[in-house]
């Protein structure tokens, strides 16, 4: 399966179907992004025992989740309403009733399907049959998820540098060099790749280019920054609500740059259907500002919990979808298939992970 026929990203330069065990959708790496959730569960099960878990889901009583769902509504809408100005931009169309739904359904397949970015995948498909192009649709998805993750790590950096929680390492000589050293090393990649495989690389690079153009181009530009910024503040209110509700009580400004790492670090594709980094990350950042890693546990626990809930919204469109279509149980939707997305191999997609989108 060539991958230019499949997404619309012209074939990647390590080769066609024969060498797909070295990309992003080979066997090893679709085992290896939920055990590495697995992984670091255990860890802080043996380190920090059960008792942050069982905590946190005490914690969360119906009112909390009430809330939640609510601020999950709005960062939803933000991140459909950011999705349909990507759509646009690159040709294709998209109401934003339509968006909004179809987000709902990922952010539950998300939830609930090992990897944490299957029902995006799905998303984009799906998006892209409708619109008779499935690359696309799949590249609309990714560069929607893209400047999300673009957007909250600017803003974290940001907020990092000038709240400073916890001590940050000094970029002394020897990290200029090392950043130094890995430009040198990416450019010097890229040439061999285009040397090497010279039509495809330049394929692919004009495709990138002209879709850079068009989402750079008029207004759409500052709706998108807008829109994700916006998801940003939703997902950072969450964390503060489930912050409250373990019974943490650290001012709000000073709750702020532990979020946005714990956000960074929860978009990770090493995670079991969005868990794992996100409660190491919590636990690490909770320790260093002095709050406790328990407590930092408990957070990221009782944050995963409304954010669960919050997406059950698309469980419903999921399951009224298929009652309306009258398919078999045996035969699911391209948006709830968790092979088909698996075996697409979209650039981006993956390394955008499970996390909020931002």
């Amino acid at each position: 399966m060539p991958y230019v026929r499949r997404n619309g990203w012209p074939s990647p330069p390590w080769g066609g179907p024969e060498d797909r065990e070295v990309g992003i959708d080979a066997p090893w790496w679709r085992w290896a992004r939920p055990l590495g959730g697995v992984l670091v569960l255990g860890a802080l099960v043996v380190v920090l025992g059960t008792g942050p878990f069982l905590a946190a889901l005490r914690a969360t009583d119906a009112t909390v989740l009430a809330a939640g769902a609510l601020i999950a509504l709005l960062t939803t809408l933000c991140g459909a309403w950011r999705w349909r100005l990507v759509a646009r931009r690159l040709g294709a169309d998209l109401t934003l009733t339509a968006a909004l739904a179809s987000c709902y359904r990922a952010q539950f397949l998300n939830a609930t399907l090992p990897g944490g970015v299957l029902g995006d995948v799905g998303r984009g498909v799906q998006h892209g049959r409708v619109g008779g192009n499935v690359g696309r649709g799949l590249r609309g998805v990714a560069w929607e998820r893209t400047a999300g993750q673009v957007v909250l790590v600017a803003l974290t950096s940001v907020v990092l540098l000038v709240a400073r929680p916890f001590d940050l390492p000094d970029l002394s000589a020897t990290s200029a060099a090392v950043v130094v050293g890995l430009v040198l090393a990416v450019a010097a990649l890229t040439a061999v790749l285009t040397r090497w495989r010279g039509r495809r690389v330049t394929g692919w690079l004009r495709t990138l280019a002209a879709d850079l153009r068009a989402l750079g181009a008029g207004p759409a530009s500052v709706g998108i920054v807008l829109a994700s910024l916006l998801a940003v503040v939703g997902h950072t209110a969450t964390f503060v609500l489930a912050a409250r509700a373990v019974g943490v009580r650290t001012p709000v400004a000073d709750l702020l740059p532990l979020a946005l790492v714990v956000l960074v670090m929860s978009a990770l594709p090493l995670n079991l259907a969005g868990w794992g980094p996100r409660e190491g990350a919590a636990a690490w950042v909770f320790a260093a500002a002095g709050l406790g890693a328990a407590s930092g546990l408990a957070t990221a626990v009782a944050f995963g919990a409304i954010a669960l809930v919050g997406t059950l919204p698309g469980a419903a469109l999921l399951l009224a979808g298929r009652l309306r279509r009258g398919r078999p149980a045996e035969q699911p939707s391209a948006a709830a298939s968790p092979t088909e997305p698996a075996a697409l191999g979209v650039p981006g997609l993956d390394a955008v992970g499970g996390g909020p989108r931002g």
